[in-house]
């Protein structure tokens, strides 16, 4: 698969009418796009199955943590958007990461969405895992949580590129590792702790990329997502998966 396939880029826009024409700006340039939190509480779910209906793939980024059962019927209908992969926390636990994948079964059937667990966020440090009581280094729980979704039948994770190469070492070639937190080299990193160039992602073990605000905010964004396309390209090509 072409390193543009495995760029997702992050729709975080306030309504539909921008993300749409976004989108429609970058379309070719990128493989996938993301909705998340801030335009699922503006909009609902038309965005992504506007998007999911048109051929684009869809990355529902809505990081699901609640009760088995509730996780589960959030699942099915995400499922039934037609969007290709989705997220859940790892810290909801094996019995609820088990039940998002029942529920993406029993919305997708065979074409069911790929379901990743989120370990640790990107905005966190060390020293934030110490306030939670997370024991370890980020990249030691990383490592713990990516097994445990593993474990759990999950297709794989979105972590830190920082953790990229442990989790690929825990984990093995097929676990999908999806990795936010990506700057251009010199691009500031605003919120985020933990990120990491294009090019090193890649070469860290990163299989998908997801870019917002240094693609979204830019005079050109085609332009953009095509510079970070290069980067990519300069590690080598991403690890053939299907999504």
């Amino acid at each position: 698969m072409p390193a543009r396939e495995k760029l997702i880029v992050a729709l975080d826009l306030p309504d539909a009418a921008a993300a749409v024409r976004l989108a429609e700006r970058l379309k070719g340039h990128a493989g996938l796009f993301k909705v998340g939190s801030e335009l699922f509480a503006a909009e609902g779910p038309v965005l992504a199955r506007y998007l999911a209906g048109s051929g684009e793939r869809v990355f529902l980024d809505l990081k699901f943590h609640d009760i088995p059962n509730t996780v589960r019927a959030a699942a099915r209908e995400a499922a039934g958007i037609g969007v290709a992969m989705f997220d859940v926390h790892a810290l909801g636990g094996r019995k609820m990461m088990e039940a998002a994948l029942e529920g993406a079964r029993e919305g997708g059937g065979k074409a069911r969405p790929l379901v990743l667990a989120v370990t640790v966020l990107t905005s966190l440090a060390s020293a934030d895992l110490d306030e939670l009581g997370v024991a370890g280094t980020t990249e030691d729980a990383g490592v713990r949580m990516a097994k445990l979704a593993q474990s759990a039948g999950l297709d794989g994770v979105i972590a830190s590129a920082r953790e990229a190469r442990a989790i690929r070492r825990a984990c093995g070639p097929r676990f999908l590792i999806v990795t936010p937190g990506i700057r251009p080299a010199g691009a500031p990193s605003h919120d985020q702790s933990r990120t990491m160039t294009p090019r090193d992602a890649v070469a860290a073990g990163a299989d998908y990329l997801v870019v917002g605000r240094s693609i979204t905010a830019a005079p050109d964004p085609a332009a953009a997502a095509e510079a970070i396309v290069k980067e990519m390209e300069a590690a080598g090509s991403p690890r053939e998966t299907t999504a």
